[in-house]
Parts: structure tokens; C-alpha cells; sequence
């Protein structure tokens, strides 16, 4: 279960992942879940933690219950609509997750590694994505060296539990910006 402060910073980061994403064109919820799920899978590739987001195997890839609650939330909340960014996201939210994120080493290297992925897998259409993530391989904690691609793991399995997964650093806002961020995001 993600904390208020997970919460926060989740639904920041997916709004910015909204913003870096929409020059590519049509994003899907499809499209949306890969590149989420890439993004988290190279953050704690790289010892860091962003998002909170728990993956399981779905028949398209990896889905997230939470980041659907959380685009579903933000959608009644009018700071999205389909999967555009509102003009209160740009001119308020963005910004001021900007302002948490300079100066900060863990939250500008969060901050480049999803620009990486974005600008790796965002032009890519939905079938071409969903096979990147297909192909990714996994192992389990009690055997490190078996590696299966996610493609041949069962449907509804678990792929990702950001509490289980131990890392170095965490992208982190101070509680006085994260309520700030909270308010402009409706909450």
C-alpha cells in the first residue's frame, strides 16, 4: 500500500511523464503502463526509486492498478484530460515539480533516466513498445539467475513491488513542496 508522500510523488511523476510524452502523439493506457513501467524498471536498474507503482503481467504487457487509479483521479480532477496534460499542469504543476527536482542528485537523475526512456520508447507505437516489455527478463529473489522474459510469465503474475525492492536513493520532496504540489493537483 503506497503512503500519501509515494502518492504524491507518483501522480507528479506521471504527470510529467504525460508532458515529455505528448510531442510523440496518441498516447494509449497501453502505451502509458509500458512506458511507466520502463521507466520504473530502469530507475531501480540504477539503484533508485520513483515511482511506487506495483506491475503485474497483463495480456499487453505490464499493468499497474495504482497508475490507473491515479490517471483516473487526475482525469475527475480536470488536470488531464485523455492523456493531455490540462494548462494548469504546465504552468503550475510542472514547474513546481521542477523547482523539487533542481538541485536535488537523486531527482535530476530520476528526471533524466525517464527523459532517456521517453525518448527512447515514446515515438514507438504501441505494438512495438508492448514487445520491448515482453522481452525485458525478469528473475525472482530466491533465484537470481534464472531470467524469464516477461512474455512467458503468467497473466496476473506480479512483475514489480517497489517495497521489496531495496535501493540507494529515492527521489524525495520536502513536506512543504510536496502539499504545494498536492494543492495544485486537486488534493
Amino acid at each position: 500500500m503506497r503512503k500519501p508522500h509515494e502518492m504524491t510523488v507518483d501522480r507528479a511523476l506521471l504527470l510529467y511523464v504525460l508532458s515529455q510524452a505528448e510531442p510523440y502523439g496518441l498516447l494509449s493506457d497501453v502505451k502509458l503502463q509500458q512506458l511507466c513501467f520502463l521507466c520504473e524498471l530502469q530507475m531501480f536498474g540504477k539503484g533508485m526509486k520513483g515511482f511506487h507503482f506495483e506491475f503485474v503481467r497483463f495480456a499487453y504487457g505490464a499493468f499497474s492498478r495504482d497508475l490507473d487509479n491515479d490517471l483516473t483521479s487526475l482525469r475527475r480532477k480536470e488536470r488531464i484530460e485523455n492523456f493531455s496534460p490540462s494548462d494548469q499542469v504546465r504552468d503550475e504543476v510542472i514547474p513546481l515539480l521542477m523547482k523539487g527536482i533542481e538541485g536535488n542528485d537523486t531527482n535530476e537523475k530520476v528526471r533524466d533516466l525517464m527523459q532517456a526512456v521517453i525518448t527512447t520508447y515514446g515515438p514507438q507505437d504501441v505494438t512495438a513498445i508492448t514487445q520491448s516489455v515482453e522481452s525485458v527478463e525478469l528473475s525472482t529473489p530466491q533465484q537470481p539467475e534464472l531470467k524469464i522474459p516477461i512474455r512467458d510469465i503468467v497473466f496476473h503474475t506480479t512483475l514489480l513491488v517497489p517495497a521489496r525492492i531495496e535501493v540507494a536513493t529515492e527521489f524525495t520532496l520536502p513536506a512543504s513542496h510536496a502539499a504545494r504540489l498536492n494543492l495544485a493537483m486537486g488534493y
